[in-house]
């Protein structure tokens, strides 16, 4: 084994530094990341726990620009349930699914603009966004709402028009998870999940929005953490040279950058150990590492720079597909800097009054565009006539499952505070899956008393436990309002069903309108 000397800035150590996306603790830059992109480092990725505000991301963006003035900074921002930008808030923004639910191309290009142009403001330029992973499998635990529907063609125009509104707004978009997560019943931050369709169906299903996404002009592509027998019986598809080189370069004929996902995710680092892992997911093709999620410290940076330079030197990684990487990693950078002082102009407005992007175009004024989508995605079922809208303070019983890590725990989602706003005195409580039936239902029971009871649910077709609860509590309380905000698969119930199609704060905005019958959107 070659020992290294650390701080090294050979052209070979500046490459492996440009390949990383790191990340890091705090709202302001350490010093140590500072030093690395002095040294080479061409690209930092932001999470929640890294932004209060946007002015404060903006001073922090500004900060790593004054180091280098065309370092990468990568952002985690799909809108809907995974925030970064408004992590302690809620998005100002419906997710994709909710987009697909309304299926109007237009409006989410300018969803995707809006989005963009505020991220840009705040100096971000690259978006791990959008998923263009089709959501076939409906008990799928990671991709859900993340996904524009469980319709093949629907997803790709979708994918396509998202791409277009956010890179028209000067950032750039990262269209994940490649070759598709869609199909998936694990979520590969726990383990390693498998796709046993052939391949015609891969072609028929889960390419179909990959290759909108490259003809729409995807300035990255991340890919997936899952194994795919039909493409690679061996390796996951973000290690898989036939997947990645074979499939996404030759055969799609992709040139921009392949990015991974993150590489602590335990799909990969259970099994091949992040410093291995990232040596084969850049001798599979992949061109930048994403890692930080999890480790986000500065020796994270250190093994997996010196395990890219051992394993050039040591003839496991050719030079020449690590330098590759960087010059791609470099000339993204480049695009984002000059799409940072483009002049940009908003799109012609559309009959139905929204604003579109149009590529080449800059970022329009701040609108409500996402709150006017999440309006436009909710659904309505009436169980019980005639429905009267609550007018009194009510009581909200949030039936919440475990987060997942890609949406966290620390976003706060629901109807509560938005019903607040509208009836100063709502009352909330959360329940879940520990409690047995007749006692979760007895407890919401007696917390309501007699006020009207709001009953929030995510997902409830994939847990049998809250499905229980929400029938034992209608048939005690007929008079139940149910909101879904997850997807929309079980049977509408309830005097009055609403399914917003995803938990951001506007679906919430949207739901507690209908409810009270006030607002905009009633």
């Amino acid at each position: 084994m070659t020992t290294l000397v650390r701080g090294s800035s050979d052209t070979l150590t500046r490459d492996a530094l440009a390949v990383l996306q790191p990340g890091f603790i705090g709202t302001t830059a350490p010093e140590w990341l500072l030093r690395r992109i002095g040294e080479g480092l061409s690209a930092v990725g932001l999470f929640g726990r890294n932004i209060a505000s946007p002015g404060q991301l903006a001073a922090l963006t500004a900060q790593l620009r004054a180091e280098r003035d065309d370092v990468l900074v990568a952002i985690d921002e799909e809108g809907g349930d995974v925030t970064r930008l408004e992590v302690r808030n809620g998005s100002s923004f419906p997710g994709n699914y909710a987009l697909g639910v309304v299926d109007d191309t237009e409006l989410t290009r300018a969803v995707a603009h809006e989005l963009g142009r505020r991220l840009a403001e705040c100096g971000v330029d690259l978006n791990w966004a959008p998923s263009a992973d089709v959501n076939s499998n409906p008990n799928n635990p990671v991709i859900g709402v993340r996904s524009f529907g469980a319709d093949t063609t629907l997803a790709a125009r979708h994918t396509a028009a998202y791409i277009e509104g956010l890179q028209a707004a000067g950032v750039a978009a990262c269209t994940k998870h490649f070759p598709g997560h869609g199909d998936t019943n694990v979520d590969s931050h726990h383990a390693l999940p498998r796709i046993g369709v052939d391949l015609d169906t891969l072609h028929a299903r889960e390419l179909v929005p990959f290759r909108a996404a490259i003809a729409a002009g995807s300035k990255a592509v991340m890919s997936a953490h899952i194994l795919v027998p039909a493409l690679d019986p061996n390796r996951p598809a973000t290690l898989s040279p036939q997947i990645l080189t074979g499939l996404l370069r030759e055969e799609l004929g992709y040139e921009g950058l392949i990015v991974t996902d993150g590489m602590e995710m335990q799909a990969i680092s259970a099994v091949y150990g992040i410093e291995h892992g990232s040596v084969l997911a850049i001798a599979a093709g992949a061109d930048a590492i994403c890692v930080g999620g999890g480790l986000a410290d500065e020796e994270t940076v250190l093994r997996l720079r010196d395990a890219l330079v051992t394993a050039v030197r040591d003839g496991e990684l050719p030079e020449e597909r690590l330098a590759d990487a960087a010059a791609r990693v470099r000339a993204l950078a480049d695009w984002t800097r000059g799409a940072r002082v483009a002049a940009v102009e908003p799109g012609p407005a559309s009959e139905t009054g929204v604003t579109a992007a149009q590529p080449g175009a800059g970022a329009a004024p701040r609108t409500d565009i996402g709150l006017i989508a999440a309006r436009r995605a909710v659904r309505v079922t009436v169980g019980q006539l005639p429905y009267e809208p609550v007018d009194l303070a009510p009581y909200v019983a949030a039936f919440a499952p475990v987060a997942n890590i890609a949406v966290g725990d620390e976003t706060p989602w629901g109807v509560a505070a938005e019903l607040t706003a509208i009836l100063p005195g709502t009352e909330t409580g959360t329940y879940d899956s520990a409690t047995e039936t007749s006692g979760l239902v007895g407890n919401v029971l007696a917390a309501a008393a007699d006020r009207r009871i709001i009953a929030v649910v995510r997902d409830v077709h994939r847990h049998p436990w809250m499905a229980d609860a929400l029938d034992a509590l209608i048939a005690a309380r007929p008079g139940t309002v149910v909101v879904e905000m997850g997807v929309d698969r079980a049977e509408p119930r309830g005097a009055l069903h609403i399914a917003t199609h995803g938990a951001a704060r506007v679906c919430g905005r949207a739901a507690a309108e209908v409810i009270t019958g006030k607002g905009a959107g009633a």
